[in-house]
């Protein structure tokens, strides 16, 4: 058995540093309020060389029959009525060269384990940038002059929203609405246009409290009620440097966190208690503690644990810092 290596407790977050099949059945039933996490993509990356790592499975059917015993457990934990998020996107089959609908295979997975599939965000990604990150040859100008037949765009991730069945009996309330924008276009130009500069609503608007007047908190909701985000920055993501060790690879790649800032608000009350299953750095740990919400986090690479540790040593200080609340 692989049990926990290390763990930490404080009064703002639990972590992990073990196999989160075994944490996870830790953890009392219904007593989690939001989670949200990235599975470890099989076939897409390796994360570690340990047996008990998801990527590690041999075929996609492994993998899935693996991550069958996960959902049934986030299930188990997850109050009625609450909501699990899980970033994931399609994957190019290495033998094949076909797309295979990952996230089809994970909603099929979520319906069998008592969620309802409530929606699916796209997350738009720049297509030059993950050329330069992935190398990625379909996307190569190149092959436009030689032969476009090769060349396809660049694949986004998708938010799949799941909310377990059942009554929820302590509803996520936003009474003055919604104050802070996790991304880089809070305005679209016509909106622009309507409502003036973004730093004008920012200043009129600070410190409101009638949330039927609140232009902010109703600009905030318009951009995060698109099915698609488009502005998420990709390089606001924690520290990562030094999580590779020597006897596996492979990949490190923070979710960003506009994307658990706005799945945190979202979904969770101030003072909630919000799952990672597959922790990495750390990022879907240090998101909700910044903002005032609790958090418990399982990884079991050793040096991811370590930087996560280090990442969550000054989460208290995020928005003191970067003022991004006023932003």
């Amino acid at each position: 058995m692989n049990k926990v290596i290390k763990q930490k407790h404080t009064d703002d977050y639990s972590i992990y540093n073990g196999d989160t099949m075994q944490v996870l059945p830790t953890i009392s039933d219904n007593s989690i309020h939001f989670s949200i996490y990235s599975p470890p993509f099989a076939g897409l990356y390796n994360y570690s060389s340990s047996e008990f790592d998801f990527s590690n499975c041999t075929s996609k059917e492994e993998f899935l029959q693996q991550y069958d015993f996960l959902i049934k457990e986030m299930a188990r934990v997850t109050m009625p009525g609450r909501i699990n998020a899980v970033h994931c996107q399609n994957i190019k089959d290495s033998k094949t060269g076909n797309m295979w609908n990952l996230p089809n295979e994970i909603i099929k997975l979520h319906l069998k384990h008592g969620f309802e599939w409530k929606d699916q965000i796209t997350i738009w990604k720049e297509p030059l940038k993950v050329r330069m990150r992935t190398m990625v040859k379909s996307l190569m100008h190149k092959l436009i002059v030689e032969d476009s037949t090769q060349c396809f765009t660049a694949m986004p991730d998708y938010l799949l929203v799941f909310r377990k069945k059942g009554e929820n009996k302590i509803p996520v309330v936003h009474p003055n609405g919604l104050d802070y924008y996790p991304g880089t276009t809070p305005l679209l130009p016509f909106m622009e246009k309507k409502y003036g500069k973004w730093e004008h609503i920012c200043a009129k608007y600070k410190n409101w409290i009638d949330q039927k007047t609140n232009k902010k908190s109703h600009i905030i909701w318009q951009r995060l009620a698109s099915s698609v985000w488009d502005d998420i920055r990709i390089d606001n993501i924690l520290k990562y440097k030094g999580t590779k060790e020597e006897e596996d690879e492979k990949h490190v790649h923070p979710l960003q966190l506009d994307v658990i800032d706005r799945a945190v608000i979202l979904w969770s009350n101030i003072g909630e208690v919000v799952l990672t299953p597959f922790m990495g750095v750390g990022s879907e740990v240090f998101s909700p503690v910044s903002l005032e919400r609790k958090a418990i986090g399982i990884e079991l690479k050793k040096s991811y644990y370590k930087q996560t540790e280090l990442n969550l040593k000054n989460v208290k200080e995020r928005f003191a810092l970067d003022n991004k609340f006023n932003l």
